[in-house]
């Protein structure tokens, strides 16, 4: 309670947060400890005027998109990581859009390339260098209506701020 009340204080709007791995089925017993656990969070930010989203990337879109519909909160969504659903293996981020649409509240400026071996972590790179179609992602947002943030996120690499750079022309490109 004390941090929905800070974030309040803090004048935050939007909090974001993975929620860790989403159990793929229903019926695993930790799906239901997990699912109970969001919805007090997001009850209780909610209390405070503020708005959730749980990062994409550790579970397929369809999964994330039952948990959303089951726990019917209206201040809880997505942040949408492109290469996250990449370097976890989890889908195809364009699909991954529209299936997600109407939950998404803010977007990552992030790209990767996939693992080419099963079973380990896929390669963060510098937008326009890795996996993510920037010109169907951009044009999918546009489809969407999307009206949230765009936050570069660049966790990975040498040359950051050179890479920050390089992910705000891919976003300056490709967004209307």
């Amino acid at each position: 309670m004390a941090t929905a009340a800070l974030a309040k204080d803090l004048g935050l709007k939007l909090i974001t947060f993975h929620a860790g791995f989403l159990p793929h089925e229903e019926s695993d017993p930790n799906f239901a400890r997990l699912a109970a656990r969001l919805a007090q969070v997001a009850d209780l930010f909610q209390g405070q005027n503020i708005v959730l989203g749980l990062e994409t990337g550790q579970e397929t879109a369809p999964v994330l998109l039952q948990l959303l519909a089951k726990l019917k909160r209206p201040n809880l969504g997505v942040n949408f990581d492109p290469a996250n659903m990449i370097l976890y293996g989890k889908g195809n981020p364009i699909e991954a859009l529209r299936v997600l649409g109407a939950w998404i509240r803010q977007v990552h400026i992030k790209d990767a390339r996939a693992t080419k071996v099963a079973g380990t972590w896929g390669e963060e790179v510098a937008a326009g260098s890795g996996e993510v179609d920037w010109r169907a992602f951009f044009a999918t947002l546009d489809e969407l209506n999307f009206t949230g943030d765009f936050v570069i996120e660049r966790e990975a690499g040498a040359q950051r701020v050179a890479d920050i750079r390089q992910a705000r022309e891919v976003a300056e490109k490709f967004s209307k």
